[in-house]
């Protein structure tokens, strides 16, 4: 036995032992990127031709594009033609975020084989959930290749977010971290949302509920540009609010999301003010220049977020705690971002990420967010026994 191998079995990986019936003799369409990888870095793409010969006829791609080159939102990726296959790539990050009935008249069913990272603002499970209304409307069957959730499948953390806030980082009333893997999510948003597509989900071989992205024995392929390491996907369903504020979020340096700051940050003050609070992680006093995005070519003093127990790591609390303790600290430096977000013109982009204004209100008011926590325990409840409908996988 080699010692090395991969504890678990993608869906991809299930795809290459055997052919499911679901497949053959269909015109096949696939949803994809560079993450998209059997356990020996074959790709997607290449397995499917190989154990499908002649029937993939296009694929997709989500944001950041087919590549993962493009590094932030609304930066656009464009259509184009695979060289090696001679079939039309079709961007849904493009001058359309939703399929086009022209990009689906060559396939009979879409395969989706995407890395989600767990968190309800991460776009990808969003343009999944386009796919599905439109292969429902035409008549075309999706197939997902199912993946690990990175931050794991037991912590569920954050509000539920809110109608009226709903976006391309958040259609759904889910939490920020919704503690499903993609094959799950997927089902959960067919069925709750009625779009009832034909629908089917090849399950991982090993995975449980209690893996984080570092249990599976599985290398990562970044999904997208700023989440280079597994690290950097256990911090992000927290640190991904700071995308809504004046502060950098480490993009456009080697630890986005694991380190944040700002020119005017008084990193002492911080550390003083939540000394004692944040369980599971170390804050580590930095200096930083990003080389691109906010604070450009510019010294800022922030902190590296170094987890040392994940069981008590709450990234979406703590990061809320942090970004209040830096609100009062800082009056006159800190400043929520402006619109646009994620094409949105209008609503700040701080709403869309929280998927409330009143969260960001109640934040201004110096209202204690451990109190906030207590106000949607009872809506996460209800989302975590509505979702554990759609387990495949035990604890």
């Amino acid at each position: 036995m080699n010692k090395n191998a991969p504890r678990i079995k993608t869906g991809l990986d299930t795809l290459w032992d055997k052919r499911p019936e679901c497949l053959k003799g269909r015109r096949l369409g696939l949803l994809a990127n560079p993450a998209s990888i059997t356990s020996q870095f074959e790709h997607a793409k290449d397995v499917i031709a190989q154990r499908f010969p002649g029937q993939i006829c296009a694929l997709f791609s989500p944001q950041h594009g087919f590549f993962a080159e493009k590094q932030d939102n609304m930066i656009e990726s464009g259509h184009f033609r695979a060289p090696d296959l001679n079939i039309p790539v079709f961007s849904l990050y493009s001058e359309t975020r939703i399929p086009t009935t022209d990009m689906f008249d060559p396939i009979d069913t879409l395969v989706i084989d995407i890395q989600d990272v767990g968190t309800r603002v991460y776009t990808f499970i969003y343009t999944i959930s386009y796919c599905l209304e439109m292969a429902a409307k035409l008549g075309r069957s999706v197939v997902v290749l199912d993946r690990p959730n990175p931050v794991g499948g037991l912590q569920i953390e954050g509000n539920i977010l809110e109608e009226d806030y709903s976006s391309f980082v958040g259609r759904y009333p889910i939490p920020m971290r919704h503690g499903m893997t993609v094959g799950e999510i997927t089902a959960y948003i067919n069925s709750t949302q009625k779009i009832d597509c034909d629908l089917t989900v090849i399950p991982m071989q090993g995975w449980t509920r209690d893996m984080y992205w570092q249990d599976t024995g599985l290398t990562w392929i970044p999904p997208s540009p700023n989440l280079p390491t597994p690290l950097s996907a256990m911090v992000y369903p927290g640190q991904v609010i700071f995308e809504g504020t004046n502060l950098s979020e480490g993009r456009g340096t080697t630890l986005p999301f694991e380190q944040f700051g700002a020119p005017y940050l008084d990193i002492h003050t911080l550390k003083q003010r939540v000394q004692g609070r944040l369980e599971g992680i170390v804050l580590r006093p930095v200096c930083f220049q990003p080389t691109s995005g906010k604070w450009r070519n510019q010294t800022c003093q922030g902190v590296h977020i170094h987890v040392t127990d994940r069981r008590k790591y709450k990234p979406y609390l703590y990061s809320l705690i942090l970004l209040q303790e830096i609100m009062k600290a800082h009056p006159n430096g800190f400043q929520f971002k402006a619109p646009p977000y994620e094409y949105e013109f209008e609503r700040l982009p701080m709403d869309l990420i929280l998927g409330s204004r009143k969260l960001r209100e109640n934040l201004e008011g110096r209202n204690d967010p451990l109190e906030l926590e207590k106000t949607w325990q009872a809506s996460l409840q209800q989302f975590k026994q509505e979702s554990q409908n759609f387990y495949i996988y035990g604890f």
